[in-house]
């Protein structure tokens, strides 16, 4: 099993931690501070990216993903010198995908063609919503038309550019959704990720929600439909989802996510990034500080932001594969899952699955349906042994 990563590939994660301002719906590891100290960061990116090199000489990488936070934050000058030592570490895909995080205000929009020519190849960009109502409840900084403009202005200096819409927000209906999904549909988007609203613990709308202040969410019958509405006019478009909350048109699927999907070998690099590695045969699990300071603080004293690295036993594979693959529309193979897991998916469960119309069985392959990945975790929590 020591080369099975090799199915998914090998990628690299960068989190730079830094926002303008929280917002409410947001769970990431994202801090607002009034000052960053970029020499200090770029230093410590720079000794990580040496230290996971040095653990992964000779590896061919895939994708390089600048994720936060907002990494549209960072100045361009920081982004290609963090290119260039990667460069000088790595054999580079000759695809390889390089993406940044970018939120579609009018500052970070004029700085695009910079980061064009830092290596970026890609900007995944936070539009969150198309109307003005929507962006402030959800405590964006950017209106419609910024948005508008910035997209104008990463069409113009990359090939791909990716486009975040989140739905079931507060008092949407589902002929509102509906309308938003085919006006963004005509700004020539080849990439959605179409994420439903979902409350989490420790933000702002947690604690409203917890106290009946958080109005005008809707119910979960409708949050359903506009998922179902979301696949069929996305496929009517020409981007069918290729993932639960991804829709691409044909070769513009997400190269990063797709390592994290077929279960592939990621190094995570930043306060909080975690990752997959294969050392010496062993799939293990590592971790970071989530402070930003005492991950800079670690990395400058210790030499390493890690804080944990476990080895993941067979078992706990297996299940983070079914996890992520069955995800995916290709689905899995079951041959891979039982050299994992050391035995095979149980035969009548997925029988069961197949004629619930949740699963099918075809070509080697165990897919879910449309309606089986609305209940993916209910179907996985059937396959898990």
């Amino acid at each position: 099993m020591s080369d099975d990563w090799k199915n998914g590939g090998f990628g690299l994660y960068i989190h730079w931690p830094f926002c303008a301002a929280k917002c409410p719906y947001c769970d990431f590891n994202s801090h607002v501070s009034a000052t960053v100290d970029e020499q200090r960061w770029q230093a410590a990116l720079l000794s990580e990216i040496d230290r996971v090199g040095r653990l992964t000489e000779g590896r061919l990488l895939n994708s390089v993903f600048f994720g936060g936070g907002t990494p549209s934050l960072m100045s361009p000058d920081l982004v290609a010198v963090l290119n260039a030592r990667i460069r000088d570490t790595w054999v580079l895909a000759n695809d390889v995908e390089i993406t940044l995080e970018a939120n579609p205000t009018s500052i970070e929009a004029g700085r695009f063609r910079a980061y064009s020519e830092a290596g970026v190849n890609r900007i995944s960009m936070g539009m969150q919503a198309l109307n003005d109502r929507d962006l402030k409840a959800l405590g964006r900084m950017h209106s419609v038309e910024e948005g508008r403009k910035a997209f104008d202005i990463a069409r113009n200096n990359f090939d791909r550019v990716s486009f975040d819409l989140i739905y079931a927000r507060q008092d949407q209906t589902l002929s509102d959704w509906r309308r938003e999904l085919n006006e963004a549909l005509a700004m020539a988007v080849d990439h959605f990720s179409l994420y439903q609203l979902t409350i989490e613990d420790g933000t702002a709308f947690g604690t409203r929600h917890a106290s009946g202040k958080l109005r005008g969410l809707p119910t979960d019958d409708t949050a359903a439909d506009m998922y179902l509405v979301t696949q069929d006019i996305c496929a009517a478009a020409g981007l069918p989802a290729y993932e639960v909350s991804n829709h691409a048109r044909n070769g513009c699927e997400s190269r990063h996510n797709l390592v994290y999907w077929r279960y592939g070998d990621y190094a995570g690099i930043g306060p909080g990034a975690h990752g997959r590695l294969t050392l010496a045969g062993q799939r293990i699990a590592t971790d970071t500080e989530k402070s930003p300071d005492a991950w800079l603080t670690r990395v400058e004293r210790h030499g390493s932001g890690e804080i944990d690295r476990s080895a993941l036993p067979l078992d706990e594979q297996a299940t983070e594969f079914l996890l992520f693959n069955l995800r995916l529309t290709e689905g899995l193979d079951p041959a891979r899952y039982a050299a994992l897991a050391g035995q095979p998916l149980k035969r009548d469960t997925l029988l069961d699955l197949e004629r619930m119309e949740l699963l099918t069985l075809m070509n080697d392959r165990v897919t879910a349906t449309d309606s089986g990945r609305a209940v993916l975790n209910a179907v996985i929590r059937e396959l898990m042994p």
